[in-house]
C-alpha cells in the first residue's frame, strides 16, 4: 500500500471565494460499511478507515442517512483519536419519519437539528464539509442555504457542500454561501455531468468535483460477472442498469475496460479511477469500500498513468449515455 507521503493531495473550492479545502487525491466513501451493499463487519470497516489514514486517504465521506444514523457512530469510533488527520465530510437532507417513511427536508429548523444530531453521532466539534445531500424543492434553496451558511458563521461546520443539484440550484447556492464541493455521480459509465451543465458550473464558480460511486457501484471493478454475485439484501439487485438485458450490454463495456486494464498490468478498477482522476486537479473520487484489500488497490490508483491514447479510447468505448439503464430505480430526486 502506498504510504502517506505517497498519495498526493488536491485542492476543493478556491481562495478567490475563501472555499479552499485540501484533501487527498482520493476520499474514502463510507456508507457500505453500514447500508445498502449486503453484509457488515465493523471491526474490518474500522480497520479500513485505519488503514485509509495510515495511507494518506484524508477525506472521509458519510451522511446522516447511511444506516440510517449508524455510519455516522461508525465513522466516528473509528476517527476518535485520529480526528486532526481527518478532513470529514457528511451530508443531511434526508428526514426518516416515524412511520419508517422519509422525505427530503430542507427547512432551516431541520438544517440546524440535522447538524448538532451529525456533531454528536461523529463525536467531534466541527464537520470538515457539509453536504445539502438533496434539494427540497417545496423550500427555496436561499433559504436552507441560510442557515448552512449560519452553521458555518457559528463554528459548527467550516465548509458547505450540495449533492445531486441541477446547474442553477448550485448557482443559487453559491450566491448565499460560497460552494466548497459538488458531489454527484460522476464514471465512466455515469457521464451526465459532462453535458448536463453540472461539472460546466462547478468549474465556472471555482467549486471542487467529488464524484460518488467513481466505480460505478462496483460493476467497473470487472468483479461483479452475475446479480448472484450480490448479497441477497443487496439494493443493486434493484438497480436497473445490474437488471436482465441492461446488466448484459454493462457487462460488455466493462470488459473493455478490463481488456485495457489488462494490457498496463493493473486492474479495470483502477483504470475507473485514473481516467477520472485525469478529468483535472479539481477532481476528488471518493470511492466506497469496507475492506483493505480493496482500499489498498484503490489508493494504488493514484500512480496509474493513462496516455492521451488510452484516454481516447475509454472515451469512445464508453461515450456519456451509453450505459443501459437509469441510475437509480426512482430518478424523481436527483439533479434538482
Amino acid at each position: 500500500m502506498a504510504h502517506a507521503t505517497d498519495l498526493p493531495t488536491r485542492t476543493l473550492g478556491s481562495a478567490a471565494n475563501g472555499t479552499e479545502l485540501t484533501v487527498s487525491a482520493l476520499g474514502l466513501g463510507c456508507m457500505g460499511m453500514s447500508a445498502f451493499y449486503g453484509t457488515r463487519d465493523e471491526a474490518e470497516s474500522i480497520a479500513t478507515i485505519g488503514a485509509a489514514l495510515d495511507a494518506g486517504v484524508t477525506f472521509l465521506d458519510t451522511a446522516d442517512m447511511y444506516g440510517p444514523f449508524t455510519n455516522e457512530q461508525l465513522v466516528g469510533r473509528a476517527i476518535a483519536s485520529r480526528r486532526d488527520e481527518v478532513v470529514l465530510a457528511t451530508k443531511f437532507g434526508n428526514e426518516f419519519l416515524p412511520d419508517g417513511g422519509r422525505r427530503v427536508n430542507g427547512r432551516p429548523e431541520y438544517v440546524r437539528t440535522a447538524c448538532d444530531a451529525s456533531l454528536q453521532r461523529l463525536g467531534v466539534d466541527v464537520i470538515d464539509l457539509y453536504y445539502q445531500h438533496r434539494v427540497d424543492t417545496t423550500v427555496p434553496v436561499e433559504e436552507t442555504w441560510g442557515a448552512m451558511s449560519e452553521l458555518v458563521s457559528a463554528g459548527k461546520v467550516r465548509r458547505l457542500g450540495i449533492s445531486e443539484a441541477a446547474p442553477e440550484t448550485v448557482r443559487r447556492a453559491h450566491a448565499v454561501h460560497p460552494v466548497t464541493a459538488v458531489q454527484t455521480e460522476w464514471s465512466l459509465w455515469t457521464r451526465d455531468v459532462e453535458e448536463n451543465g453540472v461539472l460546466a458550473t462547478a468549474r465556472e464558480l471555482g467549486i471542487g468535483f467529488v464524484p460518488y460511486s467513481p466505480l460505478g457501484r462496483g460493476f467497473l471493478s470487472g468483479a461483479i460477472r452475475s446479480v448472484d454475485d450480490l448479497a441477497p439484501d443487496d439494493f443493486r439487485r434493484s438497480n436497473p442498469r445490474f437488471q436482465g438485458e441492461n446488466f448484459r450490454r454493462n457487462l460488455a463495456l466493462v470488459d473493455e475496460v478490463r481488456a485495457l486494464a489488462q494490457a498496463k498490468g493493473v486492474t479495470a478498477g483502477q483504470v475507473a479511477l485514473a481516467w477520472l482522476l485525469a478529468q483535472g486537479p479539481d477532481v476528488v473520487p471518493i470511492p466506497g469500500t469496507k475492506r483493505r484489500s480493496y482500499l489498498a488497490e484503490n489508493v494504488a490508483a493514484v500512480h496509474v498513468e493513462l496516455t492521451a491514447d488510452d484516454l481516447a479510447r475509454l472515451g469512445d468505448v464508453l461515450p456519456v449515455g451509453v450505459t443501459a439503464g437509469d441510475r437509480y430505480p426512482d430518478m424523481s430526486t436527483v439533479h434538482r
